[in-house]
């Protein structure tokens, strides 16, 4: 299990958990549910904000963000 901020650009994974209760209603109504696929598409060139494909759309995450999305990276 990782947290999907430790991913590079790219990779896909499947959303497993939250860690952070505070964003979970947050991350759930941009469709970063459990369950749900995930991909890495660019990572800011100072490591902040990253850009995801999640439930057809893009997302920009902030790093604190996305610290607190825990995910198995697939292959």
């Amino acid at each position: 299990m990782k947290r999907l901020s430790e991913l590079d650009s790219g990779r896909k994974a499947r959303i497993l958990s939250f860690e952070n209760n505070d964003l979970f209603l947050k991350l759930m109504e941009m469709g970063c549910v459990p369950g749900e696929l995930v991909r890495i598409d660019q990572i800011a060139p100072l490591g902040d904000p990253i850009s995801i494909s999640v439930a057809g759309y893009s997302l920009s995450l902030r790093l604190n963000e996305a610290e607190n999305i825990f995910v198995e990276e697939l292959s």
